[in-house]
């Protein structure tokens, strides 16, 4: 398993999350009520809460330090989203491309 995939794996209950990012359980159920993140879950239903999960949760943070309500928080957080993916789609095509000989 890869380093990317290690992040993205839910290995933190929600009391242990929680705890991490210094806010309450009842937040980070609010957070994903809202849409602003998807933790895993088990076979059982447990909410399980990856390192990747963990960074979007201090994000969220700053944002509410910031003054932004979560509705605003929900936009940043795609327009962020939809930003590294162009970033890498211009990287993937930006490598494919052949230089281009003059002649």
């Amino acid at each position: 398993m890869g380093q990317a995939e290690d992040r993205g794996r839910g290995v933190y209950a929600i009391s242990v999350a929680a705890e991490l990012v210094g806010t309450g359980q009842q937040n980070l159920r609010l957070y994903e009520r809202r849409g602003l993140l998807e933790p895993g879950r088990t076979l059982g239903g447990t909410r399980q809460y990856s390192e990747d999960d963990l960074v979007t949760l201090r994000r969220i943070g700053e944002l509410l330090d910031l003054g932004l309500n979560l509705a605003g928080i929900r936009m940043v957080l795609l327009l962020e989203a939809d930003n590294r993916r162009l970033e890498g789609e211009l990287k993937a095509a930006s490598a494919s491309r052949s230089p281009v000989r003059r002649e």
